[in-house]
């Protein structure tokens, strides 16, 4: 799988800020920092990613300023090709959505 975090909100022209890699199969590899926690992450959603974010953490304040932010995920899961985008309005509410979720802490 590869991920990415690019500044903007899903074109093909988004400049990719960060990106890592990561296998499951077997044993967790990649250039992502934490691939074991990052695969446990990804094994919990049974393929749907749209389970990697939560309901924003309410105890951070976010500035209320639109400069997007979209995260990806492009490979295979479990044996099914995955296509996977999620726009945030800005770096802290995906921060704040995200809320810590290992698949994306690169």
């Amino acid at each position: 799988m590869v991920f990415t975090v690019a500044q903007g909100s899903g074109a093909p022209t988004d400049t990719v800020m960060r990106a890592s890699t990561l296998s499951c199969a077997y044993t967790a590899e990649g250039t992502h920092p934490a691939p074991r926690a990052a695969c446990d992450a990804l094994n919990a959603t049974d393929g749907e990613l749209n389970r990697l974010l939560a309901t924003p953490n309410t105890s951070r304040a976010c500035p209320m300023y639109f400069d997007p932010v979209t995260v990806t995920a492009d490979g295979v899961l479990h044996g099914r090709r995955v296509a996977w985008k999620h726009t945030f309005s800005n770096a802290c509410m995906m921060s704040a959505t995200l809320n810590g979720n290992p698949v994306y802490t690169f």
